[in-house]
C-alpha cells in the first residue's frame, strides 16, 4: 500500500528536504505541503493523506499542536506524527493529548524517519528514542512522587500488567518503552517485523490500550 504523506513546516528549506525524501521513496507518495497552519487547516482535509507530518512551531499564528486539536476529532483517521526540534516535556504532552499519534525530532535519518512512518500506518506510535526516554521517564517521577499507599498501588498495579504479558511480550514493551522501532526490536530479538507486530497488537489488546504511550503508562502502573 501507497503511504500518501503532507507536510506542514514554515521553514522552507527543511520542508523541501521533507518532500524530497517523500517523493524519492518507494511506497510514499506527497499529498500536499504547507509552510503555515491556515493553509493547513484549510486544505489538509481536502487532501485526505493517510499521514502528516507536524512541525510545532509555525511562525506567527496558530501552531502544529493547534492544528492537531482542530483536525484530529474532525479526522480520526488522518495519522499526525509530530516532526520538531522540541525535546522539552510540556510540548511533548501537549502534542500527544492533542492527538499526535507519533513524536519525532527533525534530526532523524531520512530512513529512520520513512520506517517511523510505515510503522505509525502500520498500526504502531513511533517516537524518537529522546521522546520516549523523556515520556518513562514522566511516568516514573510521577510514581516515585506519588508515595504512601497509592504508591504501593500503583506498584501492584504495574505487576500485575507484566504478569498478564508472556515473557517475549514483557521483553517487546521494554523495548517499545525505549522508543525503539519495530524494525530495531525484530533484529534484537532476531525475529521479524511481523511477528513484533502480532506481538504488540496482543500487548495491546491484553491492556486495553490503542498505542505505544497508552501501553508504557500501564506499564508504570498509571
Amino acid at each position: 500500500m501507497t503511504i500518501s504523506v503532507c507536510i506542514v513546516d514554515d521553514n522552507k528549506d527543511i520542508r523541501s528536504a521533507l518532500e524530497q525524501i517523500i517523493l524519492m521513496a518507494e511506497g510514499y507518495t506527497l499529498a500536499g505541503s504547507y509552510s503555515d497552519a491556515e493553509e493547513a487547516l484549510q486544505k489538509i482535509p481536502a487532501a485526505m493523506p493517510n499521514i502528516v507530518l507536524m512541525d510545532i512551531n509555525l511562525g506567527e499564528g496558530e501552531s502544529g499542536i493547534d492544528c492537531v486539536r482542530q483536525l484530529k476529532p474532525q479526522h480520526p483517521e488522518i495519522l499526525f506524527m509530530m516532526c520538531t526540534i522540541y525535546e522539552e516535556d510540556e510540548k511533548i504532552f501537549e502534542a500527544l493529548k492533542a492527538g499526535a499519534n507519533g513524536y519525532i525530532l527533525k534530526k532523524t535519518a531520512p530512513g529512520k524517519l520513512l520506517d517511523a512512518l510505515r510503522e505509525l500506518y502500520e498500526g504502531g506510535a513511533p517516537m524518537s528514542s529522546q521522546i520516549a526516554r523523556k515520556v518513562v521517564n514522566a511516568f516514573q517521577v510521577r510514581s516515585s512522587v506519588d508515595g504512601g499507599p497509592e504508591n504501593d498501588n500503583t506498584a501492584t498495579a504495574a505487576a500485575k500488567t507484566i504478569s498478564i504479558l508472556s515473557n517475549r511480550e514483557n521483553e517487546i514493551l521494554e523495548l517499545l518503552a525505549r522508543g525503539m522501532l519495530y524494525k530495531e526490536i525484530a533484529g534484537r530479538l532476531f525475529i521479524s517485523q511481523e511477528t513484533v507486530r502480532k506481538h504488540v497488537y496482543h500487548i495491546y489488546e491484553k491492556l486495553h490500550v490503542n498505542n505505544r504511550v497508552e501501553a508504557i503508562n500501564k506499564f508504570y502502573g498509571r
